[in-house]
């Protein structure tokens, strides 16, 4: 995925009234402002009550559901077409609050607070919204980081202030 990808795969949800956040590698690259490396694939934070809706449009754009991707739902929907592009959808359902709950497994959520879902950053000098670096951090923690992430982590702390945990 490059970054016009990116930017039509966001066109496209934007048509059909899709809200959708960067996260990953695409987010991280967004909150820095420039892309810092080749990304396999595009995370999109979506409202679980338009998942459909996106599927269908990114149907659209050639994407197709591999209902062959670990994990699937109701953790995420991965999306892939014939050149190779990837999107995975991590669906979020969204309380009176505006926080983001992100179902696991049975009995195991992810959350989205509010206030990490207000973050913008720019991909190919466009405005695009993102989860923020606070959360991107967060979600890295609780697993050994490869050299990609270690990497992704020190240029969010540096360009953010942000403390990373020791080791």
């Amino acid at each position: 995925m490059n970054g016009r990808d990116v930017l039509e795969v966001l066109d496209r949800l934007r048509v059909v009234w899709v809200r959708a956040w960067l996260d990953g590698g695409w987010g991280i690259d967004g909150l820095l402002g420039r892309q810092t490396r080749a990304h396999e694939d595009l995370d999109l934070v979506v409202p679980s009550g338009d998942l459909e809706t996106a599927m269908e449009a990114l149907a659209g754009l050639g994407f197709g559901h591999d209902r062959d991707a670990e994990p699937g739902l109701p953790a995420r929907v991965v999306l892939s077409d014939e050149h190779g592009r990837r999107v995975d959808l991590h669906p979020v359902v969204l309380d009176s609050a505006g926080n983001g709950w992100q179902q696991l497994s049975d009995h195991a959520w992810g959350a989205y607070p509010a206030v990490d879902l207000q973050a913008t950053g720019e991909i190919e000098g466009r405005s695009v919204p993102c989860v923020s670096a606070e959360l991107q951090l967060r979600h890295h923690l609780g697993y050994d980081w490869d050299e990609r992430d270690r990497r992704d982590m020190e240029l969010l702390a540096e360009r953010f202030g942000l403390p990373l945990p020791p080791g």
